[in-house]
């Protein structure tokens, strides 16, 4: 059969944060030359979801859509499964297969520990447990994509030495990171290591550069290291890769539980459904999610 891998980056009003995914592809097709693998994004990006997935559709007996994307919100539950109820209509006789988003796993628990042992080293390997850690992720108004960074955060925790691992956010819920550290500088920690949780650069990477230098400033008595986003890690391209296997191979885990959902008719009826991204530019600041709380299984 003819497939197509569809890649759904969020998009970033940075250039650059798209052009890392672009270039994310490129690796991507050269750790594999059999597979057509085309790339769209959610929203701020040259290639909207309809006109990828009508490119990857082309001449293509199934698509594959994986979200490139760390948590499971109204993107991952709702924008993509539209977008691709919208487009199965011009398409009747392809299959488009949708798959998990990224989830909390232990290849990106893999991913975090690198990143705080190289924190670490930087710091001159003070004592884990006078050093604390802030895992910073964007934030969600989906209790579900929130309580996935808690659980890494917590299987952090678990797999080191450091005696506090926190939470925070850059936006949308809380805490932000600036109680973090109120919070951290009270327990009497002397470093700190902020590991983003985000996979590419973008505004919100430059707004944490901009927190933690202020951070600095206001506790001078501390030590501050940032880890980098996770960028082009070889466990995303293994998991993005098992999500292919696990399609093709008709597993029960491959599909994500949201394609074909009711919740969506449901809130399609009653004016609850996702954002409608069109092929012009989206025009608002995204400081906001859908509320979508139903329950979904974990793939």
């Amino acid at each position: 059969m003819k497939d197509t891998i569809l890649l759904v980056g969020h998009g970033s009003r940075e250039p650059s944060g798209n052009d890392e995914i672009l270039a994310f592809a490129a690796q991507w097709r050269e750790r594999q030359p059999d597979w057509r693998i085309e790339v769209c994004f959610i929203e701020f990006g040259a290639v909207t979801m309809n006109a990828g997935l009508q490119l990857a559709a082309t001449n293509a007996d199934r698509v594959f859509v994986l979200p490139l994307i760390l948590n499971a919100a109204g993107h991952v539950k709702m924008d993509i499964p539209q977008a691709i109820d919208a487009v199965r209509v011009k398409f009747p006789k392809t299959q488009f297969l949708y798959a998990p988003h990224l989830t909390a796993c232990d290849p990106v628990l893999r991913i975090l520990k690198r990143r705080l042992k190289t924190a670490m080293q930087t710091l001159d390997m003070p004592d884990p447990t006078t050093t604390g850690v802030i895992l910073l992720g964007r934030g969600s108004s989906d209790r579900q994509a929130n309580g996935e960074m808690a659980k890494m955060a917590r299987w952090l925790m678990e797999e080191t030495d450091h005696e506090l691992v926190d939470l925070a956010f850059t936006g949308i819920t809380y805490p932000r990171i600036e109680r973090a550290v109120q919070r951290q500088h009270l327990l009497g920690m002397t470093q700190i290591v902020v590991l983003t949780y985000y996979l590419y650069t973008g505004t919100l990477i430059e707004r944490i550069t901009r927190q933690v230098a202020n951070l600095k400033m206001q506790y001078p008595q501390i030590r501050f290291v940032s880890s980098a986003y996770f960028g082009f890690e070889k466990e995303i391209f293994e998991l993005l890769e098992q999500r292919v296997t696990d399609l093709r191979d008709a597993l029960p885990q491959a599909r994500m539980p949201c394609d074909g959902c009711k919740f969506r008719d449901f809130a399609a009826e009653h004016g609850l459904g996702g954002h409608h991204h069109h092929d012009d530019a989206h025009p608002h600041d995204h400081e906001h999610e859908n509320k979508h709380t139903h329950e979904h299984p974990q793939a």
